[in-house]
C-alpha cells in the first residue's frame, strides 16, 4: 500500500513540474516581448527609450539571463507561490489568484455537486427502469447534454430563467442566486459524461454472476442494484470524475464569460488577450494543480473499493 501511495504523489509532482515547464516553454516562444509588455503596462514609452535604458530595464526585470537561469529562477520563486507581477494589472499575481479564487471555487464546487447528483441519478435510473420508452429515453439524454456546447446552454438560461421569467439575475456574482445559473451551465455536460459511463458500468456489473447469486437470495432489485452494483460499477466513474474536476478551470472560463463573473477562468481570458505572461503561467499551473490533486485523491480512494488495486503480485521463482 505504501508503495502504491508513494508512487501515485510522485507521478503527481512529475506532472505539476511538466506543466509549469511546458507552459514556460510556449510562452517563451511566443512573439512578444516581456520588457515592452511591463512598460508599457507601467505607463512608459518603450519607443521613447534609448537602448541603454531598454538594457537596464531589462536587467532589472532580469530577462537579460539566459532563458535556462530565467527558468530556474521563475521555478524557485514558483515553489514558493511567488509567480511574479502581472504586466497589466500591476499587482502580485498570487494576489489577483487569492482575489478570483474563491468565486471558482465556489461555482466548480457547486456544479460537480450536481454532476454527482444528476448523473448518478440518471445511470441508477436508466438502468433500474424495466426496459421501454422511459428506459430508452433516460438511456439517450446523456448524449444530448454532452453534445449541446456551454455558452448555448449558458445563453439559453439567461433567455428562460433571467429575461423571461426574472427568476434569476443574468450576469455578475453577487449573492447565491448568481451562482444557479452558471453551476448549471457547467454541470450539463459533465453529468452527462458522468452518466454515460456509469450506465454502461452498471450493464456490466449487474451481469455478474455476484449479482445473480444476490437476486436468487430474494433481494429487491432496488437493493442489489444500490447494495451490491454500485460500488463495484462506481470505479470507472471516479476515474471520469477526477478528469471532469480537473478540468473545470478550462470550462470556468467559457462560464464566467458569459455570465460576467470575476472569476480564475475570466481572469486567464483576459491574460490570454493581454498577453500578460506571469498571469497565465499562474492559471495553467493551477489548472494542473487541481487536476493533480483531485486525481491523487481518486488513485487513493481505489484501493478502498478494490484492495487488489494496491496489491503487488508475487514473482514466482522456478
Amino acid at each position: 500500500m505504501l508503495r502504491y501511495v508513494l508512487g501515485r504523489v510522485g507521478q503527481a509532482v512529475l506532472v505539476l513540474w511538466a506543466a509549469y515547464t511546458v507552459t514556460f516553454a510556449i510562452l517563451y516562444l511566443l512573439p512578444s516581448d516581456p520588457v515592452a509588455l511591463q512598460l508599457g503596462a507601467a505607463g512608459v514609452e518603450i519607443d521613447s527609450l534609448t537602448a541603454t535604458e531598454r538594457a537596464a530595464a531589462a536587467a532589472r526585470l532580469g530577462l537579460d539571463k539566459p532563458v535556462w537561469e530565467q527558468y530556474l529562477s521563475m521555478l524557485v520563486n514558483a515553489l514558493r507561490g511567488d509567480f511574479g507581477t502581472s504586466f497589466a494589472k500591476q499587482l502580485p499575481v498570487s494576489e489577483l489568484l487569492a482575489q478570483r479564487l474563491p468565486g471558482t471555487v465556489a461555482l466548480s464546487a457547486i456544479a460537480v455537486a450536481l454532476s454527482l447528483v444528476v448523473g448518478i441519478g440518471l445511470a441508477f435510473l436508466a438502468t433500474w427502469v424495466p426496459r421501454g420508452t422511459v428506459a430508452t429515453l433516460l438511456r439517450r439524454l446523456p448524449a444530448v447534454g454532452v453534445s449541446v456546447p456551454n455558452f448555448w446552454v449558458g445563453l439559453l438560461l439567461i433567455q428562460v430563467f433571467a429575461f423571461t421569467l426574472g427568476w434569476l439575475p443574468a450576469t455578475g456574482d453577487n449573492g447565491w442566486q448568481s451562482l444557479v445559473l452558471p453551476s448549471v451551465t457547467m454541470a450539463v455536460p459533465t453529468s452527462a459524461v458522468l452518466a454515460q459511463v456509469l450506465t454502461r458500468s452498471f450493464d456490466d456489473t449487474l451481469g455478474e454472476p455476484y449479482i445473480a447469486t444476490a437476486r436468487a437470495k430474494g433481494l429487491t432489485r432496488l437493493a442489489v442494484q444500490f447494495r451490491h452494483a454500485f460500488r463495484n460499477a462506481a470505479l470507472p466513474t471516479l476515474t471520469i470524475l477526477g478528469l471532469l474536476v480537473g478540468a473545470t478551470v478550462t470550462g470556468s472560463i467559457v462560464v464566467e464569460t458569459v455570465f460576467s463573473r470575476n472569476g480564475v477562468g475570466r481572469l486567464a481570458q483576459e491574460s490570454v488577450l493581454q498577453q500578460d505572461i506571469p498571469v497565465v503561467q499562474a492559471v495553467v499551473v493551477l489548472a494542473a494543480a487541481a487536476f493533480v490533486v483531485v486525481n491523487l485523491i481518486v488513485d487513493l480512494l481505489y484501493p478502498l473499493l478494490d484492495p487488489r488495486i494496491a496489491r503487488t503480485p508475487k514473482v514466482s521463482r522456478a
